[in-house]
């Protein structure tokens, strides 16, 4: 069941608006850095009876996208409506759906959020269960919006930035003062080795590269060096 509206046209030309201002931005952002979520993850809530659950994936592209809302349509399978949204940094593409929902009343709304977010390859799928209630237009807007933004705080929303890729190698006496030194310098560690030394892989935004190695060099009198293994987008520390 879905429920009636008077205000979808408003609704709508408002997003239309929204996205004109918002596409061009993430074009530019994209060039250094960009916002997404970290991990799958879901949330729920419930209005007046309906019950509604946010789930968010990070995707790289639309076959993620579908594969991810098709998953979810299977899993509940019995819900009243499943609306999605996702945005891709390739070719800006945005897509979402109402899923039956009043048009510019589920889908738009929550695709909204991921753009006010400025966040990019990501997925949301909203799912609701149809409590008894219609909610009307104004209602649906704000609950299918409280659901995406749920959905993308489970998620962990981060920063990704072009980052150098680098590696080090230290004493287990040193270990503690490295992993002091690598979060003081807002690196991100991504794997550790614990052989007959530690071995510390971590990503670091390049401006930040020179000061860390003067840090670490002043700090073990020049014992230990690090090694540079490539660049990559990769999360970095606010």
């Amino acid at each position: 069941m879905t429920d009636s509206t008077g205000d979808t046209a408003e609704t709508a030309n408002q997003f239309k608006a929204a996205m004109v201002l918002s596409l061009p931005f993430f074009t530019v952002i994209f060039m250094n850095e960009y916002k997404t979520v970290e991990i799958e993850n879901s949330d729920e809530f419930v209005e007046k009876r309906s019950r509604f659950i946010g789930h968010v994936k990070p995707i790289k592209t639309q076959q993620e996208a579908v594969s991810f809302i098709n998953s979810v349509k299977s899993k509940y399978w019995d819900a009243t409506h499943n609306v999605y949204a996702y945005v891709l940094r390739e070719n800006n593409i945005c897509r979402s759906s109402d899923d039956g929902e009043p048009s510019g009343t589920a889908g738009v709304p929550v695709l909204d959020v991921l753009l006010k977010e400025n966040l990019v390859d990501v997925c949301v799928v909203v799912t609701r269960y149809f409590g008894g209630t219609l909610l009307g237009a104004g209602g649906l807007v704000r609950a299918y919006s409280h659901g995406s933004k749920i959905a993308v705080e489970s998620g962990h929303i981060i920063t990704m930035a072009t980052c150098k890729i680098l590696s080090v190698s230290v004493d287990y006496s040193f270990y503690d003062r490295m992993n002091l030194l690598l979060e003081n310098g807002g690196a991100n560690i991504m794997d550790s080795e614990f052989t007959d030394a530690v071995k510390i892989k971590f990503s670091l935004k390049s401006d930040r590269v020179n000061r860390l190695s003067e840090k670490l060099t002043e700090l073990s009198n020049g014992k230990y060096r690090l090694e540079e293994l490539g660049e990559e987008y990769a999360k970095i520390s606010e």
